[in-house]
């Protein structure tokens, strides 16, 4: 097929940053609250575990400000009036009290973790499901590692930050907010000082996390454009090791990866801050209330057991405030990997159905292309006016030099992509007024790059019917010339093929691809090159399953090797998108034009 094909810099040390290094420069957070929303919406789902956890945390939190209270009244009440009973009953209080805390931290935990997985379930499900309904041309443009990273790194980022954060947050706020209260209550005055280092602590943290927002933008992109790079040269090593380029890819990955560490680097070096800077002015707030609470105590304003609870008072409401700023350092990066994620899902279909779609189910095989033009990027034409009337049971033929059109013609027939210009019809109808589910069930189509699923090659031919029995299927496969190779296989039609079907020949994949394709026994039969990797005498073979296959059906048929299809009804020569000659075999000899030249410059001797 004829695709736009990008064109990367000679040099990729120059390569703007972005998924793939193509994405241009690296920009911050487009609508950080939107996002959010967003995200709130598919977490509200869950609110009953929602409330749940909730209610944990304001047990876990009312027992938590009891503590500091408890150990200031043991020590006013207990340990300096040495009464030794009621400092044991006391620190067994004391005991239940932290025990109990403990298990309704476990508990709010365990619920936010079960929330944070059923949501990131419900929103992995909607951006696969997404991917189902985008059409090939928003593939086209995109690599597959970099939309791997968006169902994996991404979705797991923002996995961490809703099972880590969201409870945290909540917590961590209830927590500041019972401890200044608890506080108050104690002593005012040293409440105002252990306030006083708040304005310092919240207007570096703002800096800090601003700052550093754009590098966990660039951080996840880099990892998106390596998991691109890794795809490709796990799909491309045959092509790597031909060619010799081993030492080539790895210099190109180290480029890669040095740009990933780099900006990895700068998000957590930037980010790394905060903890010693926070940890800083906790002990300069707390230095002051020591000094000012050894003051108070010597002039009798207040006791030890009252300082002794405002310094743990105090540990409790740094803190909160310290797992605040981590807290949302770490929606930096799961914001970043939300809004790639958000990306693609708003992403618009290209081809969708009509609300009133025709379902078809049968096809007669009447197929017309009326004026038909079609480009993939603007002002550069791939097919410009096509007019073909093919009717029902016809077998046609298209040929012509590689990247001419032919398999973009295919591709519109079977509403891959939509047209530029013009109608295709079948059966007088319009296939954009066609379901699109049930119009290419009815279509029948084994492509030149032959894909099989990891799974046992039974479950790869059944992939063509899936309600077809075994018997069918074996028929399919001996109607194939499959049956010959299967049957001397370690385990038959049993036998588990890895992802892509690596562990068979090109030509025995291709078989297995045909197999699929008469098992679906569709109406309309496309085969695009579908025996170019198989030996001749399989051919023949494959031949007279095809003819069987193709009897009373509307089939197309792309070959090169102009022998396999000398007894289609009509021929269409393709030459740079237009049709330039059609007829039978022998009319298009007799004219001596392109076709002709074709056949004999592969049968001459």
């Amino acid at each position: 097929m004829s695709k736009p094909v990008s064109q990367p810099s000679p040099n990729i040390i120059n390569r703007a940053r972005g998924p793939r290094g193509f994405g241009g420069p690296v920009v911050r957070a487009k609508n950080f609250s939107g996002t959010i929303r967003r995200i709130w919406r598919y977490m509200e789902k869950q609110k009953s575990a929602l409330l749940v956890s909730i209610l944990f945390v304001l047990v876990s939190t009312l027992l938590g400000l009891a503590a500091p209270y408890l150990i200031g009244k043991i020590i006013d009440d207990y340990i300096i009036p040495k009464d030794i009973t009621g400092t044991v009953k006391a620190l067994v209080l004391l005991g239940i009290v932290y025990l109990t805390t403990a298990v309704f931290t476990w508990l709010q935990g365990f619920m936010m973790v079960r929330v944070s997985l059923r949501t990131i379930r419900k929103l992995r499900q909607d951006l696969f499901d997404k991917f189902q309904t985008l059409s090939l041309r928003f593939f086209d443009s995109r690599t597959h590692g970099d939309l791997m990273s968006r169902v994996t790194n991404d979705i797991d980022s923002l996995n961490n930050a809703l099972s880590q954060s969201v409870i945290q947050i909540f917590s961590s706020l209830l927590m500041v907010s019972g401890v200044a209260i608890a506080m108050f209550s104690l002593n005012w005055v040293l409440a105002i000082v252990a306030l006083l280092v708040i304005p310092l602590m919240l207007s570096i943290t703002k800096k800090i996390i601003t700052y550093s927002g754009s590098y966990f933008i660039s951080r996840q992109r880099d990892l998106g454009e390596l998991n691109g790079f890794v795809e490709e040269a796990i799909s491309g090593k045959e092509v790597i090791t031909l060619f010799g380029k081993e030492e080539r890819m790895n210099e190109q990955f180290s480029i890669v990866n040095e740009r990933l560490r780099g900006s990895a680097m700068a998000a957590d070096t930037v980010s790394g801050f905060l903890g010693p800077v926070n940890n800083f002015i906790n002990n300069i707030g707390l230095g002051l209330i020591i000094a000012v609470g050894a003051m108070m105590t010597v002039e009798g304003m207040a006791t030890v057991g009252i300082i002794a609870a405002f310094v743990t008072y105090s540990r409790q409401f740094f803190r909160p405030i310290n797992q605040l700023s981590n807290l949302l350092n770490m929606f930096q990066s799961a914001i970043a990997g939300a809004e790639r994620v958000f990306e693609v899902m708003d992403e618009t279909p290209e081809i969708v159905d009509k609300a009133a779609a025709i379902i078809a189910d049968s096809l007669k095989g009447d197929v017309e292309f009326s004026n038909v033009d079609f480009s993939y990027q603007e002002g550069k034409p791939i097919l410009k006016n096509i007019n073909v009337h093919v009717t029902p049971g016809e077998k046609i033929a298209l040929v012509g030099p590689t990247g001419s059109g032919k398999t973009t013609f295919i591709g519109l027939l079977m509403r891959f992509y939509d047209v530029t210009k013009g109608t295709v019809k079948i059966d007088g109808t319009d296939i954009r007024d066609y379901q699109l589910g049930s119009l290419r069930k009815r279509i029948g189509v084994v492509l030149q790059d032959t894909f099989l699923f990891s799974g046992s090659i039974m479950e790869n031919i059944r992939y063509g019917r899936l309600e077809a029995t075994d018997e069918e299927v074996i028929a399919a496969a001996k109607m194939a010339s499959a049956h010959q190779f299967i049957k001397h296989l370690p385990a038959g039609y049993h036998t588990v093929m890895t992802s892509g079907g690596t562990n068979l020949s090109q030509g025995q994949r291709q078989l297995l691809a045909i197999a699929r394709a008469i098992l679906a026994d569709s109406d309309i039969l496309i085969l695009d090159e579908a025996t170019s990797s198989i030996d001749t005498n399989t051919e023949m073979e494959i031949q007279k399953g095809i003819s069987r296959l193709t009897e009373g059906r509307t089939s197309f048929v792309i070959a090169h090797r102009l022998k396999t299809i000398e007894k289609a009804d009509r021929i269409f020569v393709v030459y740079q998108g237009e049709i330039v000659e059609s007829g039978t075999h022998q009319d298009l000899l007799k004219n001596k034009g392109m076709y002709a030249e074709m056949y004999e410059s592969q049968f001459q001797i």
